[in-house]
């Protein structure tokens, strides 16, 4: 009977209903087909020991962190504080684009959070600046898959609780392969950048670096933060993504002064829902 399952599950894809609900039905018409409906308390009790997890806690506090951030006018500062060093090179804005990201991961551990902060923001300034839509396209998505890799990492979180692995071991291990992606990335983009004939952006006076330095200092200083709760033993991952959420929620609105209440209550309802969505799918995947 199990053999059914992927194909009943498959169905109920493409007749467009949520995944979630997809995970549920599809075991629970399988056991009732199979004459075990005695068996569906137990089987969807598995949703709620699914998210029960303390591990999994992380999830909504980087969401949470990320979302700040996002609305809280860092991922601005950063664009800034990235054009200054890279936009005088040869495909300067693509090379800022990249950078955005190595950095905005720190922050957010999420690729989609990534696309959706810089890419609303950047691929309008690269357009505008002779490249294709196409190309700006490009560079944004592949550059946020470092997003999941450089700490925090969402996906880590959710792997290490399927797996029994530490949370901490993979974010150290994360830290090289997202650096070196964007080092590959940035030396692919010279490459195309000289053969299309990109431009570079006017280079920004060294008299204004220090400004633009202390500006996004306080978003720099997150990752730094947050990897030495964890690896200094003073927190484990979960309460250092209580602390993410804390010191981004500081910085936003008391340092920068960029949230409001009101826009705070949209921040969180936006995090509860993209969490909830998450965390269901974790908690109906469990019963497989």
């Amino acid at each position: 009977m199990l053999i059914w399952f992927l194909p009943v599950f498959l169905v109920l894809l493409m007749i467009g209903l949520p995944v979630v609900f997809g995970l549920l039905l599809a075991p629970g018409a399988l056991l009732v087909l199979d004459g075990s409906a005695r068996d569906l308390p137990v089987l969807y009790r598995n949703l709620y020991n699914g998210i029960d997890s303390f591990p999994l806690m992380a999830l909504p506090f980087f969401m949470l962190a990320g979302e700040i951030m996002n609305r809280g006018g860092i991922t601005t500062r950063l664009v800034e504080f990235s054009q200054a060093f890279m936009g005088h090179l040869r495909g300067g804005l693509a090379h800022v684009n990249i950078l955005s990201s190595i950095l905005f991961a720190g922050l957010s551990g999420s690729a989609v959070a990534d696309t959706s902060a810089l890419g609303s923001t950047l691929i309008p300034a690269m357009e505008k600046n002779g490249y294709s839509r196409k190309f700006a396209a490009a560079i944004t998505a592949a550059s946020s898959v470092i997003g999941p890799i450089i700490p925090p990492s969402i996906p880590m979180v959710l792997y290490a609780l399927v797996s029994n692995a530490s949370v901490g071991d993979l974010f150290l291990a994360g830290i090289v392969p997202g650096l070196v992606m964007g080092v590959v990335l940035m030396g692919m983009n010279t490459a195309i950048s000289h053969r299309r004939g990109f431009g570079q952006e006017d280079p920004v006076p060294l008299r204004e670096l220090p400004a633009l330095t202390v500006r996004a200092f306080p978003a720099l200083l997150m990752p730094a933060i947050l990897l030495g709760c964890i690896y200094s033993g003073v927190t484990t991952p979960t309460e250092a993504a209580a602390i993410a959420a804390l010191y981004a929620l500081i910085v936003a609105a008391g340092l920068y002064r960029a949230i409001k209440i009101k826009t705070l209550y949209e921040i969180f309802v936006e995090s509860a829902r993209s969490a909830a969505s998450v965390g269901l799918v974790i908690g109906a995947s469990m019963i497989l």
